[in-house]
C-alpha cells in the first residue's frame, strides 16, 4: 500500500527534525540528564512537528541504547514505535475524542506500569478541543500523576486551554518553518526519492505551505502523483493546486485601483471559468496585496523579506505604479475581512465581486467629486478676477454665520432642514457664502435651493449675500 510522502519521511530521531532546534536541544538534555517532567504542552500551527517531536521524545525516554540523548532508532520500543504498534505509546484525537469518559479510561489505565521500557506516554492531540469537564478529569491525573507516566498535549490554539492545565505543564512553542529551511529540506527528501522538481516549484510550494512542512510535503506528492515521471515546473505546481498567476492578481489590483468595475468582473469571471476557487482567489489576492505593499514600502530590504528574487519584486512595483501604500492598506484591510466571511457564504462569488464593484465605484465617485470641486474653483477664480474689489464694511454680521449656521436652517421645512444639518457654512469675504457639502448628491439637490438660502440670509442678516456651494470632505 502506498504511504504518502509526508507519513513516509516523517523525522524517526531529534536529529532530523528541521527548525524546532530550540525545542529539540531542551528535550534531548531533559533524557540525557533523566529530568524529564510529567506534563507537556506543544504549541503551534499546523504541520510543524508537534506530533512528530512527540513520538521521537517518547523513543528517547524508551530506548534502552540511547545516545546523548537520541534515540537509537533500532531497538524494539523504537521500532515499535515507528511502526505505531508501541503499547507504551498512546495517541488521543481530542477532535473526537474530548468526552470526560475518554478522559476517565485513561485515568484507569495509567494505573497500570508500562508494559514495556521505561515510560507510558500519553499523546492527546488537538487538546484545545477537550471538553470543560474533560479537561476537569484530566486535572486531577496531572496533578497527582503516576510513576512512569507522561502527558504531552499538542495544539493549535493554546488560549483554548485551562490555566490550571496550562499551568501544570511545560510548555514548548513551535515555529513555521521558514521558507528557506522547507526548500533545503524538500530539495534532499526529493532527490532521495528521485523525483525531479525545479527549484522554483519547490519554493512556490514552500509558500504554500506557509511554514507547514506537511502540506508542502502532500502538494509535491500531489503534483508528482498526477505528472508521473515528470520533472515537476512551477506552471505544473500551480496548474495542480489550482493557484492564480501573479500577472492576473496584479491586473486584479489595478482594475480596483482605476475604477474599472469591468475589468475586474472579467478577470473573476475568466478566473471561475479556468476551475478557480474564488475562496483561494481571495486568499491569494490578500497575499498579493502584502508582497506588493512591502515591495513599496521596504526598499532594498524586500526583495530578503519577501525572499523574492529582486526582479519579482521590481515587477510587482511596475504593476503597483501610481498606486500608494495608503491605498494598499485600505485594501488589505477590506480583504482581511473578506476572506473569513467566505468560509460561511453559499457563493463566496457574490462577495468578491459585491466587494470589487463597492472598491471601483468609490474610485469612480472620488473622480466625479475632484471633477466638481476642479469646476468649482475655475468658477471662483473668475469670479474673483471679474468682481472688483469691494472693501470690507467695519462690522459684517456675516462672519458670525458659522456658528448661527444652525439657526438659520431652523428656518426651512422639515425636507430641506434634512439636507441642511449635513452643511456647514462659512464667509468667504466679499459678501460671499460657502455652504460645504460633504456628500456630492446632497450638493445637487441643494444648487436648487439657493435663492431661499439667499433670501433666509437676508432675513437673518439685513444683507445681500451671494451663496456658493462647493465639496468639501472634513
Amino acid at each position: 500500500m502506498y504511504s504518502a510522502l509526508y507519513r513516509r519521511l516523517r523525522p524517526r530521531l531529534f536529529a532530523d527534525i528541521v527548525g524546532q532546534e530550540h525545542i529539540v536541544r531542551t528535550l534531548r538534555n531533559q533524557v540525557t540528564m533523566g529530568k524529564v517532567s510529567h506534563a507537556y504542552l506543544f504549541c503551534g500551527t499546523r504541520g510543524t512537528g508537534k506530533t512528530t517531536t512527540a513520538l521521537v521524545f517518547a523513543k528517547a525516554i524508551n530506548c534502552g541504547a540511547k545516545k546523548n540523548g537520541e534515540p537509537c532508532g533500532t531497538c524494539a520500543p523504537c521500532e515499535a514505535i515507528s511502526r505505531g504498534t508501541g503499547f507504551n505509546v498512546i495517541e488521543i484525537d481530542a477532535a473526537s475524542n474530548n468526552g470526560v469518559d475518554n478522559i476517565r479510561d485513561i485515568r484507569e489505565e495509567v494505573k497500570y506500569p508500562p508494559a514495556e521500557g521505561r515510560y507510558k506516554v500519553y499523546i492527546i492531540d488537538e487538546a484545545h478541543m477537550l471538553s470543560t469537564s474533560a479537561f476537569n478529569a484530566l486535572l486531577k491525573t496531572l496533578e497527582e500523576p503516576p510513576e512512569g507516566v507522561i502527558f504531552i498535549l499538542a495544539t493549535t490554539d493554546p488560549q483554548k486551554i485551562p490555566p490550571t492545565i496550562h499551568s501544570r505543564c511545560q510548555r514548548f512553542d513551535f515555529k513555521r518553518l521558514s521558507l528557506e529551511t522547507m526548500a533545503v529540506t524538500v530539495e534532499g527528501y526529493l532527490e532521495a526519492e528521485g523525483i525531479v522538481c525545479d527549484g522554483d516549484a519547490v519554493r512556490y510550494a514552500a509558500r504554500i505551505a506557509d511554514g507547514s512542512m506537511r502540506d508542502i510535503l502532500s502538494v509535491l506528492d500531489q503534483c508528482a502523483a498526477f505528472y508521473m515521471n515528470e520533472r515537476i515546473t512551477l506552471e505544473k505546481i500551480m496548474e495542480v493546486t489550482g493557484s492564480v498567476g501573479t500577472e492576473a492578481l496584479s491586473r486584479l489590483l489595478s482594475g480596483i485601483s482605476a475604477g474599472n468595475t469591468a475589468s475586474c468582473l472579467e478577470i473573476i469571471s475568466n478566473l471561475v471559468k479556468n476551475g478557480k476557487d474564488v475562496h483561494q482567489v481571495t486568499a491569494e489576492f490578500l497575499s498579493h496585496l502584502r508582497d506588493t505593499l512591502i515591495a513599496l514600502a521596504a526598499g532594498d530590504s524586500a526583495a530578503h523579506i519577501l525572499d523574492l528574487s529582486v526582479e519579482k519584486v521590481n515587477r510587482l512595483r511596475e504593476a503597483a505604479a501610481g498606486i500608494t501604500a495608503g491605498v494598499l492598506t485600505r485594501f488589505i484591510s477590506v480583504f482581511s475581512e473578506l476572506v473569513p466571511k467566505m468560509r460561511y457564504a453559499g457563493n463566496p462569488r457574490i462577495l468578491l465581486e459585491a466587494e470589487c464593484i463597492g472598491l471601483t465605484a468609490e474610485k469612480t465617485e472620488k473622480k466625479e467629486e475632484l471633477k466638481i470641486i476642479e469646476k468649482q474653483e475655475i468658477k471662483q477664480e473668475k469670479k474673483q478676477e471679474n468682481k472688483p474689489q469691494e472693501t470690507e464694511p467695519p462690522d459684517n454680521p456675516l462672519s458670525r454665520i458659522r456658528d448661527e449656521w444652525g439657526g438659520i436652517i431652523a428656518g426651512f421645512g422639515a425636507a430641506e432642514r434634512s439636507l441642511l444639518l449635513s452643511t456647514s457654512a462659512e464667509y468667504a469675504g466679499n459678501g460671499m457664502i460657502h455652504v460645504i457639502c460633504q456628500n456630492p448628491g446632497i450638493y445637487d439637490i441643494l444648487k436648487t435651493k439657493r435663492e431661499s438660502l439667499k433670501a433666509r440670509i437676508k432675513e437673518k442678516y439685513g444683507f445681500n449675500a451671494e451663496v456658493e456651494f462647493i465639496i468639501r470632505k472634513n
